[in-house]
């Protein structure tokens, strides 16, 4: 079942390719003239926040999930802007590219910033030219992971010479908020009770448990 929605999905993000190409926001919206070559070009997006490198001449490089790499060697095909599907595939496949697109492909409509990261790492920035020269020696096929390697992990490296992400502190930072609270303790010992008594396993080995798992829990609270 579940390799059947894999290539029904995957059927779907090659076949969806030209219905995105016909949404793509019209060519010359943004005012290339006021990026420089190693700027940090930063897209709020509703969810998350894309970043790319600018190499000059319209190109920016930044790294995005792709599944079409991995099943396909049609140039042409892998060339066409990132649609959804395929970035949703890729995400799930842990698979990515580092590649440039023109700017226009690249925000796709939204806003962008330009070295606002600046104002936030305490890093300072490198020379525009050796931030773009790491930024293209990067180029192509990559392993992704949302927490651990994303597209902020890849410019922070090229612009500060340092590998992170904010976006992945904050949510680490929620998630352990919500997991390691008091209520998640509780929460968890009324749950092991419920399921020491539901299966009936009154064991030394199941209190042990009941016990060592919210105690561990309110302890990191």
């Amino acid at each position: 079942m579940f390799l059947l929605q894999f290539l029904s999905c995957f059927f779907i993000a090659l076949t969806t390719d030209e219905k995105d190409e016909k949404k793509k926001p019209k060519a010359g919206k943004y005012d290339i003239s006021l990026f420089k070559r190693g700027d940090l070009l930063e897209v709020p997006r509703t969810l998350f926040t894309h970043f790319g490198i600018y190499l000059g001449n319209n190109r920016v490089a930044h790294l995005i999930p792709d599944i079409l790499p991995v099943v396909s060697a049609d140039k042409s095909a892998i060339a066409k802007m990132v649609t959804n599907n395929r970035l949703l595939l890729g995400v799930i496949t842990k698979k990515a590219s580092v590649r440039v697109d023109n700017v226009d492909d690249f925000a796709y409509g939204a806003e962008i910033l330009v070295n606002h990261m600046d104002k936030v790492c305490s890093r300072p920035p490198l020379d525009g030219e050796e931030v773009a020269r790491r930024a293209e020696k990067l180029l192509g096929s990559v392993d992704y992971s949302l927490l651990w390697y994303n597209c902020e992990h890849y410019v922070m490296y090229c612009r500060y010479g340092t590998s992170m992400s904010f976006q992945t502190y904050q949510f680490c930072k929620i998630v352990r908020k919500i997991v390691f609270s008091k209520t998640s303790s509780f929460l968890m010992l009324l749950l092991c009770l419920f399921t020491i008594i539901y299966l009936g396993c009154l064991s030394i080995h199941g209190i042990l448990l009941t016990v060592v798992i919210p105690f561990a829990i309110w302890m990191a609270s």
